[in-house]
């Protein structure tokens, strides 16, 4: 095959996995050398300015990763979307010349099958059939963007802090249990002179 050159790749048409779909429907086709860059901005678009309500994302092979990648980036942009992923296998064909100009000049071209994983993602601001296999409800996390991510934060390292402090009232506690066994010191559990007690 080092003489050869893969000229073209096509793919089986084949219909979008999901029922109910509205006819007008964007499709987003991520190729391998697609730029995440160009399909979020144009997706964004139809989402944001055009205002629709679904748009699916879908690739094949090496592509799958980039499909993942960008249905990630408009989740976490848009917020309370709706996503049904269906993974199916694909026949892609290849073609081949051959750039040998011993063969006789005419170049020889070979087709070779490919049976290749394909990934469908369906993102909706509509609520989707939640029992369809495949589907995630909306992140809560997502929808106020960066207030929330502050929010977050903010939560998270407070939560930190009280995580912090919680022994003191363990130890408080302890020493209610201890006052009532012995009256006479508030601080009875944690010296070893008082242990006695307990066992009187």
């Amino acid at each position: 095959m080092e003489n050869f050159r893969k000229v073209r790749t096509s793919e089986e048409e084949s219909p979008l996995p999901f029922p109910d779909l509205p006819p007008d429907v964007v499709e987003m086709k991520v190729k391998e050398g697609s730029k995440i860059r160009n399909l979020m901005n144009f997706a964004m678009a139809q989402m944001e300015l055009k205002g629709r309500r679904q748009i699916v994302f879908s690739g094949c092979g090496r592509a799958v990763t980039k499909t993942i990648t960008c249905v990630e980036i408009m989740k976490r942009k848009l917020g309370g979307l709706h996503q049904v992923t269906k993974v199916r296998y694909k026949t892609l064909w290849e073609v081949w010349e051959s750039q040998d100009p011993l063969l006789g000049g005419t170049p020889q071209s070979l087709t070779v099958h490919k049976n290749v994983p394909s990934i469908c993602i369906l993102l909706s601001r509509d609520p989707l059939d939640p029992n369809q296999t495949g589907y995630q409800p909306p992140e809560p996390q997502n929808g106020l963007g960066t207030q929330l991510g502050d929010a977050e934060d903010t939560s998270s390292s407070s939560a930190m802090g009280l995580k912090r402090p919680l022994p003191p009232p363990c130890e408080e506690l302890l020493t209610k249990k201890t006052q009532v066994q012995a009256p006479n010191n508030p601080r009875g559990s944690g010296t070893p002179d008082h242990q006695p007690d307990h066992h009187h």
